[in-house]
């Protein structure tokens, strides 16, 4: 269980590719819900994807209509989750409604985190509790580390996230309509995130500055994508812009995004969920951190992280209307970042 967001989701796919890697017998499957679902459904080492209507059922449970239907539904996905008869549940999620799930579901052993690494009570549903190391570590080796509760240590792993055949003819039909010629670069920049994020997000100027220089200096041909709610965004940021620019059309998957990302050289954006599908399929990163804290969210793989500690991140202000951890953050940080990153990239390549 691994129930949302889908970065988090994201971060988790690691942990169980391993654990199928390791036993290719086992049969697993995901509960989640419905934003990752699609996701998971298209990679082959989830067997299985069980979707938890967590904001239907809410919703359903708050109606006095509504309320004798949804508790009808609700016991029947606690009788199907007994009836598959689960040897173990693996809990990434770590609250309450996670934990819930993990021990309506009947499951013999359930692993999750002790009480200090959960909330919610979270811990009293697990009969085997990983105790985390005292140091902070990324959200990818949290999850990795709860597999030391079922014996299984990963020490490293390579960044993984199954593309389906149909989204690259999907990106072949949209590649082959850019200019030509093509750039010596390609470089896709993702400004957004989610409504509920926009703390996380860096200055449109400063991004619009930074795209010139990417086309003036580097010759690079730049991209934009975008998510559900942050076109308008975009569009502002390229029509700041002095130098020419491409934007992607609306992509129906997060495998569609990823194939986008994989035929890029480089990918730039802020701490959200496509910084982490970029990861997972190999394309290196600069992320443009702020409030959130660098270590839990760091991308795997080649990145640089652009962050300046502005005396009050890592906060979780969400209604933050200052900004300065993003404001210090200047157009030179990045590009720097940039520079360093492609010849990192560049002297890998010559290496091997």
């Amino acid at each position: 269980m691994r129930l949302s967001a889908i970065g988090d989701v994201l971060r988790t796919l690691p942990a169980v590719k391993a654990l199928k890697e390791h036993d290719p017998s086992s049969h697993i499957t995901w509960v989640v819900e419905e934003p990752s679902k699609d996701l998971l459904e298209s990679q082959p080492e989830v067997d299985e994807v069980v979707l938890f209507p967590r904001r239907r059922w809410t919703k359903g449970l708050k109606s006095p209509l509504a309320w004798y239907k949804t508790a009808k539904e609700v016991r029947g996905f606690v009788q199907a989750l007994r009836q598959k008869q689960f040897d173990l549940a693996l809990d990434f999620h770590g609250m309450l409604k996670s934990g819930l799930i993990a021990f309506l579901s009947g499951s013999r052993r359930r692993i999750g985190f002790d009480r200090r690494s959960t909330k919610e009570g979270n811990s009293l549903f697990s009969n085997v509790k990983v105790v985390l190391p005292g140091e902070k570590m990324s959200r990818y080796r949290r999850n990795l580390f709860l597999l030391t509760g079922i014996g299984l240590k990963i020490e490293d792993f390579q960044p993984s996230l199954h593309l389906p055949a149909e989204d690259r003819e999907w990106a072949d039909s949209f590649f082959s309509q850019l200019p030509k010629p093509p750039r010596k670069l390609f470089i896709v920049l993702h400004p957004g995130t989610s409504p509920k994020t926009r703390f996380k997000r860096w200055l449109p100027d400063r991004y619009s500055q930074l795209a010139d220089r990417l086309v003036r200096e580097l010759g690079a041909g730049v991209l934009y994508t975008w998510g559900p709610g942050e076109l308008e965004w975009v569009e502002e940021i390229r029509s700041l812009m002095k130098e020419p620019s491409s934007l992607a059309p609306r992509t129906e998957t997060l495998t569609q995004l990823g194939e986008i990302f994989r035929r890029c050289d480089l990918y730039i954006g802020g701490d959200t969920g496509p910084s982490h599908v970029a990861s997972l399929v190999g394309t290196p990163i600069v992320a443009i951190f702020g409030p959130t804290h660098p270590v839990e969210n760091e991308p795997i793989g080649l990145h640089r992280m652009i962050r300046k500690d502005a005396g009050c991140n890592p906060c979780h202000n969400y209604h933050c209307e200052d900004l300065i951890c993003m404001r210090s953050v200047t157009v030179d940080d990045v590009f720097s970042g940039v520079r360093e990153i492609l010849n990192e990239r560049g002297a890998r390549k010559e290496s091997t």
